[in-house]
């Protein structure tokens, strides 16, 4: 990712980033590591008391847990991971599955305004993370967006392969 910046701040005027952070609090630091174990199928790269970070290679994140008395959700509504196809969607489905994660599923959802499939886990805190694909984008009209946890009626990704 490139951004443009001041050009009195750096000669060429961009700055490359390395990867994204993102830091959560988290209630129990050694059961959120279990589930981001599981969710993105790597080790911690660094266990201290009441902290844990993932350094993911795919997607670039540096991942921190902070164990902290979490008293509320905040304004975080959710987290994502943009994947580039059904297929990937389902894979991801399945690794999370298979790795005992509970899972929810839309497919064909009008989300964000475009059409999406998804699958989502939620963290012991309750952060919800979807593995998503975009199949059309833009549109002018959306329904609620990003229905974290509830029942849109959408087609459950299990039956995406009969359809």
């Amino acid at each position: 990712m490139e951004s443009k910046i001041n050009a009195s701040e750096n000669r060429n005027g961009t700055v490359k980033a390395l990867k994204a952070h993102l830091s959560l609090n988290v209630r129990n630091v050694d059961q959120s590591i279990e589930f981001y174990r599981k969710m993105l199928g790597i080790e911690p790269s660094k266990v201290r008391p009441g902290y844990a970070k993932f350094d993911v290679q795919n997607p670039p994140l540096n991942l921190a847990l902070n164990e902290a008395r979490v008293t509320s959700s905040g304004a975080l509504s959710h987290l994502g991971i943009q994947l580039a196809s059904t297929d990937d969607v389902l894979t991801m489905k399945q690794i999370w599955t298979e790795a005992g994660l509970s899972t929810h599923d839309e497919i064909q959802t009008n989300c964000c305004y475009a059409v999406q499939d998804k699958t989502w886990v939620r963290d012991p805190d309750g952060n919800e993370w979807e593995a998503f694909v975009v199949l059309q984008d833009k549109l002018t009209e959306s329904s609620t967006c990003c229905g974290v946890g509830d029942e849109t009626g959408a087609t459950p990704l299990t039956q995406i392969s009969q359809l």
